[in-house]
């Protein structure tokens, strides 16, 4: 227990009976939710961590070939959660969480209760009759630009993912970040993230979960929202008016609100 707890630099706050799992998303760490947390130590027991290899995580434990695959990251929440003896969890994953949290669920649906997918996408990759955003080619350039220029390409690609420019405050925040994390592992992470095909896990998942869609998002269009909660069993959908890809961080409160809404539904 003790070195899973290290190794994912795992916290726990929060008065409630009922646990909350909060994922963060590719480049960023746990810090990353702490606009929302607030709204649930209250009534909730809220459980933060840090992926491998990111944020305050030990780092010397980042394997390369474990986390080459989504499953590995997959393999850290249910790790967690057996370290602290967790059932029924609500788990709330953004980004490429959603599919991590996904690929646990199935794996073990006991571990869960409810699973809130923020911007999810299961493939990025176009492909024949989806739509997933990006070409092969624009994926590689992506990560020539990372491999020749980690900071340059954090200090680029951090606000365009915020969106939101007349806020630039909010693209600053993602950018430290991003430039905080380890470029190889950084590297190492985007490619497993945006090369990983799960669509046909989302017909898999049996446990209740809810997709929140922003407006104007250039990692998780609309399109690929629609695309999740028409193919995961008994998904609900919401549009958020929060543009972006971290309605998290850039319109904390409408995201309380939503994943209140749903995860205190009977």
């Amino acid at each position: 227990m003790e070195s899973i707890i290290k190794r994912n630099n795992v916290n726990v706050i929060g008065s409630g009976e009922q646990v909350i799992l909060f994922a963060h998303g590719f480049g960023c760490d746990q810090n990353a939710w702490k606009f929302v947390v607030d709204a649930f130590t209250e009534n909730y027991k809220v459980v933060l961590f840090d992926y491998t290899g990111s944020g305050s995580s030990d780092v010397g434990q980042y394997n390369a070939d474990k986390y080459s695959k989504l499953e590995g990251y997959a393999q850290d929440v249910l790790d967690i959660c057996e370290a602290l003896e967790i059932r029924n969890s609500i788990f709330v994953g953004h980004s490429v969480s959603s599919m991590i949290g996904i690929l646990a669920a199935i794996e073990h649906p006991e571990y869960f209760s409810k699973l809130v997918l923020i911007g999810p996408s299961p493939r990025y990759l176009n492909a024949d009759n989806y739509s997933g955003g990006f070409e092969q080619k624009d994926l590689e350039g992506l990560f020539e630009f990372m491999e020749n220029n980690y900071l340059g390409w954090s200090s680029f690609m951090a606000p365009a993912i915020m969106g939101n420019a007349e806020r630039p405050e909010l693209g600053e925040f993602l950018t430290g970040s991003f430039c905080s994390t380890d470029p190889d592992i950084a590297r190492d992470f985007a490619r497993v993230t945006f090369m990983s095909d799960n669509r046909a896990d989302l017909a898999k998942l049996q446990v209740s979960s809810l997709t929140l869609q922003c407006s104007d998002d250039i990692i998780a269009p609309v399109s690929v929202g629609q695309y999740v909660h028409q193919h995961i069993p008994g998904n609900k959908f919401v549009q958020l008016n929060a543009a972006g890809h971290c309605p998290h961080i850039s319109e904390p409160d409408e995201t309380i609100a939503a994943i209140r809404s749903f995860i205190e539904q009977n």
